[in-house]
């Protein structure tokens, strides 16, 4: 298992020396993250479970930790997370279902002319 605490640290490090060298990128970013804050209709602990939820599907593990730690500090609790967690789960595999399902276009188109019309 990762060391999440070091990690998480490590990460923060890394990404103060990417302010440090490209400090409009930091500060665009802090924009985006904040700016869904400013219009106060979802808490903050659910916009900390989306984010955590989409961290998930993006494959971003500093992404996890980050919101995770976050969404424990607005209050989420434990089945909340895995709750969330599991959204990420569905859409993920409805994804797939979608990319199943576009994958037949080509194989139609691959196939020769009486699959591809078929298709249509």
């Amino acid at each position: 298992m990762i060391d999440w605490d070091r990690y998480h640290t490590q990460l923060l490090g890394r990404i103060g020396e990417l302010g440090k060298r490209s400090p409009d990128t930091l500060r665009g970013y802090k924009t985006l993250s904040s700016a869904g804050a400013t219009t106060h209709k979802l808490s903050a602990k659910t916009r900390e479970l989306i984010a955590l939820a989409v961290a998930v599907t993006a494959r971003c593990d500093g992404c996890i930790v980050v919101h995770a730690e976050a969404a424990l500090k607005e209050g989420a609790e434990p089945d909340e997370i895995s709750e969330a967690l599991g959204v990420a789960v569905a859409l993920g595999a409805g994804a797939a279902m979608v990319y199943s399902a576009r994958a037949l276009d080509p194989v139609a188109v691959k196939s020769g002319p009486a699959a591809a019309e078929a298709v249509r």
